[in-house]
């Protein structure tokens, strides 16, 4: 049998086989897909191969390979990363300027993360029925800079059901990682486009403001209308493990078309002379905020939820 992971616990896997049926299985022995150091082996969204031993029970044999997969650092120390996904047709990134306010550096983090890896992202700015005329100004700030660079940005209620019918459009039919700090809605909006879920939604951490985590693993789930989405843990980071720092710069759009104006092959972009990046920085071609997340993720900064300025 072949069928796709919709679960994973860390011991068992839930797989959903032809006609909809979702079997549990175990991992058969050691299954190495090649020498990447990552905790999980088998991730939602892959496609496995399973077989079904004497006693019963479904043993995954295989794993066909991925046509893409995102991933985060590992919560212990180690230096080993956590697949979140694989196989996804678009990551979208749910964001919002009302607590839990979602930092710039933050979404760089995971547009960087979906670009390295090959996955179309969106963001959704969510809650814009709470946001005064300044908030919704600084959201519409928000999301020129991303939409100059070629990203699909969306402000919706998920109190509107105009705005739920349209980002149904935007999933049907599609594999949709759908991501953000907990509390940022995610919850509240995928229940509102498919009311069969009926995904927890956690609480705001008042003496925080930021949200409690209600989701342990990614899950995958079918949409009454068609495609899937998958529900992943509210990430406070997305690790970029697999980056080497001369790479970074390839995964801003805005600065990948202005590499080759370099005067150095191997520029780095941050104070060599001939330098077309810094160039454009200084004119304004590319914006000062999307070049800091760029020197951080550099340096290996962490992003903070804190970190979000409009200058």
């Amino acid at each position: 049998m072949t069928g796709l992971v919709v679960k994973s616990t860390g011991s068992w896997y839930a797989v959903r086989i032809e006609g909809g049926e979702v079997i549990e299985c175990r991992l058969k022995g050691k299954i190495r897909l090649d020498d990447r150091k990552t905790t999980n082996p088998v991730a939602v969204g892959d496609i496995v191969d399973l077989e079904r031993d004497k006693d019963g029970s479904n043993q995954i044999t295989n794993i066909h390979q991925r046509r893409n997969y995102i991933i985060r650092k590992s919560i212990n120390l180690s230096k080993q990363a956590h697949i979140i996904a694989s196989n996804l047709d678009q990551a979208i990134l749910v964001a919002t300027l009302v607590a839990p306010r979602t930092s710039l550096g933050f979404i760089d983090r995971f547009l960087v993360t979906a670009e390295a890896y090959e996955i179309p992202a969106k963001i959704i700015f969510n809650k814009k029925d709470v946001l005064d005329e300044e908030m919704l100004e600084l959201q519409n700030e928000m999301m020129k800079l991303y939409t100059d660079i070629g990203y699909e940005c969306y402000s919706v209620s998920s109190f509107d059901k105009k705005d739920i019918e349209f980002v149904k459009t935007l999933l049907k039919d599609k594999i949709t990682l759908i991501s953000g700090h907990s509390g940022v809605g995610k919850s509240t909006l995928v229940n509102a486009i498919d009311t069969r879920l009926d995904l927890k939604i956690g609480d705001i951490s008042s003496a925080h403001l930021k949200g409690m985590h209600t989701t342990t693993f990614a899950e995958l789930f079918p949409l009454s209308f068609g495609g899937d989405i998958i529900d992943s843990p509210g990430i406070k980071e997305l690790g970029l493990v697999e980056m080497k720092k001369e790479e970074v710069a390839h995964y801003f759009p805005e600065m990948m078309v202005k590499m080759n104006e370099c005067k150095f092959n191997n520029c780095l972009h941050v104070n060599e002379p001939g330098c077309a990046i810094l160039k454009a920085v200084e004119t304004g071609k590319i914006s000062q905020e999307r070049y800091q997340s760029y020197l951080g993720i550099l340096n290996g900064e962490e992003m903070d939820w804190k970190e979000w300025e409009i200058r």
